[in-house]
């Protein structure tokens, strides 16, 4: 069996994806100053929703001045920057040598003077480097990982943690990531007709007891489907402010409140 995984040699861009109203306009904008801002950004979804495809997208937003470290396990991603470094696993060969995984490569990075850090799917023990590189000052990290939901997302990392085999303790693996992913985008492909949207953006506002805890920024609600099939609903704001707000405006990037205000 042979699985052709095609990319266009165009990529798309922020304009596309807001004409299939995968998010909107506003949101965009949001996205794009969150990159600014040096925030670290998990993308989460099921297989196929087009995770690959937005974080392509949220990268175009990266400054051409900063030196991007890409690590995959094999190279999709399209980045336009001028001062990019790839990085690719590596199988073993037929003696089960000289394998180079993601895991390895998340550890060199950091030996690199990288300015952004952009893992192409977080699915092993590469969570843990992942997370602590993003606790030691890299900031702006960008990663993907399988999950349905922002709660399921928050699960999985923490089971990718323990599969380093640390033996850490879960208090400990969730302030890890309490402190180190700022937000966190659901992307949703829909069955009724293929359509892939960002179905939530939550923010991780910290820890309550044993409990990471997260709020909803952005949510798409479906109202039905119509006679052609096609998935009907709209893009809304909940009416929470994020807490990092305020850190935008000491970078000079100022975001209008009415993006923020829950409207009808």
């Amino acid at each position: 069996m042979l699985t052709i995984r095609k990319f266009s040699k165009i990529p798309l861009t922020v304009e596309d994806l807001i004409r299939y109203n995968s998010f909107t306009k506003e949101m965009a904008e949001f996205f794009k100053a969150c990159i600014e801002a040096r925030l670290n950004i998990v993308i989460s979804g099921g297989t196929g929703t087009g995770k690959t495809t937005l974080l392509n997208v949220l990268s175009s937003f990266i400054p051409p001045t900063e030196r991007i470290l890409t690590i995959e396990d094999s190279a999709e991603l399209q980045l336009k920057q001028p001062h990019i470094a790839r990085l690719e696993a590596r199988p073993p060969n037929i003696e089960g040598k000289g394998a180079v995984t993601i895991r390895d490569l998340v550890k060199n990075t950091l030996r690199m003077r990288p300015d952004r850090i952009i893992v192409g799917e977080c699915r092993g023990g590469e969570a843990l480097d992942m997370l602590q590189a993003m606790n030691t000052g890299h900031d702006g990290s960008l990663t993907t990982i399988h999950a349905n939901s922002p709660r399921d997302c928050l699960s999985r990392l923490e089971t990718l943690v323990m599969m380093a085999g640390m033996d850490l303790p879960v208090r400990a693996i969730r302030e890890q990531i309490a402190s180190a992913v700022n937000i966190i985008i659901q992307i949703s492909r829909f069955s009724a007709d293929g359509s892939r949207r960002v179905t939530e953006v939550a923010e991780i506002t910290g820890m309550e007891g044993e409990k990471i805890t997260m709020q909803d920024i952005f949510k798409f609600e479906q109202s039905g489907v119509s006679a052609e099939r096609q998935v009907q609903g709209q893009f809304k704001a909940t009416g929470f402010v994020p807490r990092f707000v305020e850190a935008l405006k000491q970078k000079g990037i100022n975001l209008p409140m009415g993006l923020f205000m829950k409207k009808g």
